[in-house]
């Protein structure tokens, strides 16, 4: 059963390979006084996500490995927390099999970076929801 977030800080979780990316996700988040947990496969995060309770999974999709409709597939259905994904501007069939896997926020890149505090600012102020 995931943990309650009412007395740990929030948490993201972020699956990505980029680290330089990381570094940029991480310091804004911590400016906000979230944390984020970063890993690297799929089947990692849906263990992580089964385990605990998370405000956010944050999803880049420039890993040409990661199938994300297996992914949104295997996510807890209880507890489910809000999933935005990434990606480069160009891959928009990356981008559209987000959308239709059932992310809550798919966006380019670019845009991405420019919203990232307003997006990582719901994960502060708001409670995790059932999907």
């Amino acid at each position: 059963m995931p943990a309650d977030l009412t007395d740990a800080p929030p948490a993201i979780l972020f699956l990505t390979r980029d680290l330089f990316f990381l570094s940029r996700v991480t310091g804004t988040a911590q400016i906000l006084g979230l944390t984020v947990q970063v890993v690297g496969r799929a089947d990692e995060a849906v263990r992580r996500l089964a385990a605990d309770a998370y405000r956010g999974l944050l999803v880049d999709l420039a890993d040409q490995e990661l199938d994300v409709a297996q992914l949104m597939a295997a996510l807890p259905p209880q507890g489910r927390p809000r999933v935005i994904a990434f990606g480069p501007h160009v891959a928009t069939s990356r981008l559209d099999a987000a959308r239709q896997a059932g992310c809550d926020v798919v966006l380019p890149r670019s845009r991405f970076t420019t919203e990232l505090p307003t997006l990582l600012g719901q994960f502060a102020a708001r409670p995790p929801t059932d999907h």
